[in-house]
């Protein structure tokens, strides 16, 4: 089975991330088919929503850190993990069904959607602080969030549940995990029926907003987690990952 699959339902697409043993982490295989899947639903004229979900109990784990590991990965590129927006002219909106864990890349891939509707187990962290990675990506969560709740999570590393990311304005709604994928359907067949033309320029004013809302900081984030990523620790991290033990900080 391919790590990702894209298929179709009258004008709702689907792309479903094929991971569960490893509980969807995003390897390099696994964003390339998401690219796939992106590029798919761009040039599929009778899709007019895509929902991005995936199989088993976790939505995204984050960054393969065993991968990592092996591959001594420094600094990620800024579209480590793939995004909607940036196929150009794809102004189609895209709707995360959450169930599980979001955790690191899993919460930044779930935050480059526009809609996300989260089961009553979803978990949502920017847990990079655990392993010594950085989350540059986070820089549009504080207009968003505010500041102190913001740093809360990027310096706990510790997960919110799905009815505080609600409150925070991180989830759309929260629905009993069984009817995850049949609430999400419920929203992408009724925006489906709305006239294509407002619906892609309300998505392109809105990702406008929240990238012009961070302004500056999105640009120089990427500088500022730059020592980080390139620092001894953000080896040790994914290294103690893959060999299931604590992480030895340096502090270097």
């Amino acid at each position: 089975m391919s790590t990702v699959s894209y298929s179709r339902s009258g004008h709702v697409g689907w792309a479903v991330i094929n991971r569960a043993e490893a509980r969807n982490a995003l390897n390099a295989d696994v964003r390339a088919g998401l690219r796939s899947a992106f590029r798919d639903f761009s040039a599929d004229a009778d899709a007019r929503v895509l929902v991005l979900a995936s199989e088993g109990s976790v939505f995204c784990a984050g960054g393969d850190l065993a991968e990592m590991a092996q591959l001594g990965t420094t600094m990620i590129p800024r579209d480590f993990v793939p995004a909607v927006r940036d196929i150009p002219d794809c102004n189609k909106p895209v709707i995360a069904a959450v169930q599980g864990a979001a955790l690191g890349g899993g919460f930044w891939l779930a935050q480059e959607c526009d809609f996300v509707i989260a089961a009553d187990d979803a978990r949502f962290a920017i847990s990079e602080a655990k392993w010594g990675r950085g989350a540059p990506w986070a820089a549009p969560l504080l207009p968003l969030l505010g500041p102190r709740a913001a740093l809360e999570l990027m310096a706990t590393a510790e997960p919110i549940d799905a009815f505080r990311a609600y409150e925070l304005g991180l989830a759309n709604h929260v629905v009993p995990s069984h009817e995850l994928r049949a609430r999400a359907t419920e929203l992408a067949e009724h925006i489906s029926t709305m006239a294509p033309l407002s619906v892609a320029a309300a998505v392109q004013m809105t990702r406008r907003y929240r990238m012009q809302t961070a302004g500056e900081l999105a640009e120089s984030a990427w500088d500022i987690w730059r020592p980080v990523y390139e620092s001894q620790d953000a080896q040790e991290g994914p290294r103690a990952f893959a060999e299931k033990r604590p992480p030895q900080w340096q502090g270097r």
